[in-house]
């Protein structure tokens, strides 16, 4: 893995994602993320061939590409962690991250994403404040919407960590945009638009200079509301959720064989059906104990 200077002591590691990282000047570092479990040895010898030990974690959201390695490292290495309050309880379980899976069942979360499972050391504050993580503070913006208690970081280099709040200029085609709540996901990109600072950093994945933040967020929000709108044209009866999905795959061209991944797709379709529901274009009608989504006069 790459180790890439963004400013000052704000480095990334070009990993599956970005992992950003703060050195703090004895050899030691604090990582904003871990990244996928089975790049954990690549992990750990990209961090020790540049001389650096993880002292710290503080940890964007806990989902399995950014959180998978934080209870390796804080077994291996006495690595402190800090999480929300929202996604430590997400990693308390396999019951509780199932919430997170969602249509996956327990038994594959268990087989697939038990390494997710640990107790943080340090609760990050509900509000935007200072955080400081040894001995380094950090500010902490909170950006709920990706997940229920995601943040975005900003480094004593006035570097943001957007995690994934944002998407990169490369992946601003995804098909299927996950947010477990699209509204709340657009409100908090809002929030990023003054903060100021020098850079931002999308875990997937890429780095933005200050000046160009304002035209990123706009094409984020853009994107999910035509994926909204592509989807909602697809429903032209009263149709299921499975059926709407079906046709979103057929028009996205989602033709997987794996049905672990066909259920990953059908839930980020439900996060669109939901987005569509709330802003009054999808109605709910129920027929044989089954619920149907039908346009309304709004759409």
């Amino acid at each position: 893995m790459n180790l890439t200077q963004v400013k000052g002591n704000t480095w990334v590691i070009e990993a599956n994602q970005l992992i950003p990282l703060y050195k703090l000047g004895d050899g030691r570092c604090v990582l904003l993320d871990t990244g996928l479990f089975e790049e954990r040895e690549e992990l750990e010898s990209t961090l020790r061939e540049a001389g650096l030990t993880p002292a710290g974690v503080l940890c964007s959201h806990a989902h399995v590409d950014h959180c998978a390695s934080n209870g390796y490292l804080q077994e291996k290495y006495g690595t402190k962690i800090a999480l929300t309050f929202p996604e430590a309880g997400m990693c308390s379980s396999l019951l509780t991250l199932k919430c997170y899976f969602l249509l996956l069942s327990p038994g594959t979360v268990e087989r697939e994403s038990s390494c997710m499972i640990h107790e943080p050391d340090y609760f990050i504050p509900p509000n935007d404040c200072p955080f400081t993580l040894c001995g380094t503070t950090f500010r902490i913006i909170h950006t709920p919407g990706h997940s229920s208690g995601h943040i975005c970081t900003v480094t004593p280099d006035n570097v943001c960590y957007t995690a994934d709040a944002l998407l990169s200029q490369e992946l601003l085609g995804a098909k299927l945009p996950y947010n477990l709540s699209q509204k709340m996901a657009m409100e908090s990109r809002e929030k990023l638009r003054g903060l100021g600072c020098d850079f931002y950093v999308m875990a997937h994945r890429g780095v933005c200079p200050g000046g160009e933040i304002g035209g990123l967020i706009d094409a984020n929000q853009a994107l999910v509301r035509r994926r909204a709108e592509e989807i909602l044209a697809l429903v032209d009866r009263p149709m299921t959720a499975s059926q709407i999905d079906e046709a979103a795959c057929v028009l996205y061209r989602l033709f997987t064989r794996k049905p672990r991944r066909s259920l990953r797709f059908e839930r980020n379709v439900r996060f669109f059906i939901e987005y569509l529901v709330d802003t009054g274009r999808l109605s709910e009608v129920c027929q044989n104990g089954t619920t149907y989504y039908v346009r309304t006069e709004n759409s």
